[in-house]
């Protein structure tokens, strides 16, 4: 988690980005706001999940139905809405651009307009808006269950003088997410993470319940 992650003013709307190569991401936005931050947590997911999973709206999740123009543009309103609204805790909104499940490493990345058109909206209504990068990959390293990486970058604060269109924000939102998701890739190859927070931890896997073993009866080789 880059700088200002977590100092982000309050009073500013915050809408997180994410790449969407996981059922659970969803998930993972409701355990980072739990464990990071103070905020009004909503998430945008595709109608046919949420018809499907409607848990999901406990975690603050409302739909979006591409099938249905006219629905569309009601959910990026309500989105706003949500966004400007007044609270005594920042409001923020995790989104997945790609708008469908898609394979990690898949480039170039293809993000919808709504994430930029929900920004055009807020800042008709309030002058800033903060957006994070995030991004998460699934790894298996050296144990038997895989391991969850996630990473995010320094918030951008984006004023309407400096907004110039959605083209040109989803342009900017796609390079940025894969120039991300490969410095998190890089960094998980190099086995560069002593930085890294280990926020929820499994049950150990087998290898390391063998190696306890191993260690009580003396059997560890030299």
């Amino acid at each position: 988690m880059q700088a200002g992650v977590r100092e982000m003013n309050p009073r500013i709307p915050v809408i997180f980005y994410a790449n969407h190569a996981y059922w659970w991401d969803g998930f993972w936005s409701q355990l980072c706001t739990e464990e990071f931050f103070f905020q009004n947590l909503f998430i945008i997911i595709e109608y046919q999940q949420l018809k499907k999973h409607r848990f999901f709206t406990r975690l603050g999740a409302f739909s979006l139905d591409r099938s249905r123009p006219r629905s569309v543009l009601d959910t990026l309103r309500y989105a706003a809405e949500l966004l400007t609204a007044e609270s005594d805790r920042q409001n923020a909104l995790w989104i997945f651009p790609q708008g469908k499940i898609e394979p990690v490493d898949n480039r170039p990345l293809i993000f919808f307009k709504g994430t930029a058109s929900i920004v055009s909206r807020v800042l008709e209504k309030t002058p800033m808006i903060y957006l994070v990068s995030v991004v998460s990959r699934i790894e298996y390293l050296d144990e038997q269950k895989p391991e969850l990486c996630l990473s995010f970058l320094e918030p951008r604060l984006l004023s309407s003088a400096e907004h110039s269109g959605t083209d040109d924000l989803t342009a900017y939102m796609q390079r940025t997410t894969e120039r991300h998701l490969d410095d998190l890739s890089g960094k998980i190859r190099n086995r560069m993470l002593d930085e890294a927070l280990t926020v929820v931890r499994g049950k150990a896997s087998i290898n390391k319940r063998v190696e306890a073993v191993m260690h009580v009866l003396g059997l560890e080789k030299g």
